[in-house]
């Protein structure tokens, strides 16, 4: 390759990561094309490809340019990521367990889907582009970049509880486990695999905490899984979200002594009847009511949501 050529490969880099930084991706594709015609082996063009296919979600394209940056610069850990995530979005395990053990994040001897106990991380469903709702749940991780979700998220995120995420590599904010130990958020990617859970969301009228007490006792004794929305979830800025959240701002949930009786509540369930009878026999409590209750997302075929009365 000439120093002309070279040259000129440079210059068409930079002329894409401009158009990329502006939107422009399908610009910036055309113009780092143009790089690599100059010069194929120019890793980090290869790389900013493979990044906006990733991103794209086209894990073909993600996967062959990543390869191929790889090759060029082996030692570059953020290339080695990328090909990862795109060969595990490709269920191709052969290439993800080599690419873990070259970085030494992965060692453990095998075949086929990875599944461990990496421990318990945040992850963020969905962003601002998609038009669905954004939440940062908790999720245990059973492989470097996939998580299955162990909220109930609202059925405005499209995504259910017992859900296998797909996440990025990159902290994008930080929150505290249950023990006050900080942990990173990741940005989930797409659905890996779908849980057989429905979400259904209630709002309930109750006495006591005793009420939500007894309803968790019951969903325990009947394997549903139950979450009490008023008490669990906080609403961030941006800043915040993708920061670390402190307790001063006042986007925060506000700290309330006094029994708040309307709870909005999430349930997880497989089997509408079976939902419909815990709550019936819940509703025996005293005070206790249901004012409304509607699935709010499906899991495939799904059936038919409670038909609890209001109260």
């Amino acid at each position: 390759m000439t120093s002309i050529a070279s040259k000129r490969a440079v210059e068409l880099h930079e002329q894409g990561m401009k158009l990329s930084d502006a939107g422009d991706d399908d610009a910036a594709i055309q113009v780092y094309t143009q790089a690599l015609a100059l010069d194929p082996e120019r890793a980090t063009t290869l790389y900013n490809l493979g990044l906006i296919y990733k991103y794209r979600r086209a894990w073909i394209e993600s996967f062959a340019f990543n390869a191929q940056a790889r090759k060029c610069n082996p030692s570059d850990a953020a290339t080695s990521w990328n090909l990862a995530i795109a060969a595990t979005a490709l269920r191709d395990w052969n290439t993800a367990r080599e690419v873990w053990r070259s970085l030494g994040i992965f060692t453990e001897p095998g075949e086929g889907p990875i599944e461990l106990d990496r421990g318990s991380t945040p992850v963020r469903l969905n962003d601002d582009a998609t038009g669905a709702a954004v939440e940062v749940v908790w999720a245990q991780r059973i492989c470097p970049v996939r998580a299955r979700i162990l909220n109930i998220p609202t059925g405005n995120t499209n995504f259910r509880f017992g859900d296998i995420v797909l996440h990025d590599g990159a902290p994008v904010g930080y929150r505290l486990n249950a023990d006050g130990n900080e942990r990173p958020v990741f940005n989930v990617l797409e659905l890996f695999e779908a849980s057989s859970f429905s979400t259904y969301e209630a709002t309930l009228r109750t006495s006591s905490a005793d009420d939500i007490e007894a309803l968790t006792a019951l969903c325990n004794d009947q394997s549903f899984e139950i979450e009490d929305w008023t008490s669990s979830m906080r609403t961030l800025c941006r800043a915040c979200s993708e920061g670390r959240p402190h307790d001063q701002h006042d986007h925060d949930l506000p700290q309330n002594s006094q029994w708040q009786s309307q709870r909005r509540v999430g349930f997880a369930a497989t089997e509408a009847p079976r939902l419909d009878a815990l709550l019936s026999e819940w509703l025996q409590r005293p005070g206790c009511a249901v004012v409304d209750i509607e699935c709010s997302l499906e899991a495939p075929e799904a059936s038919s949501m409670p038909r609890v009365n209001s109260h």
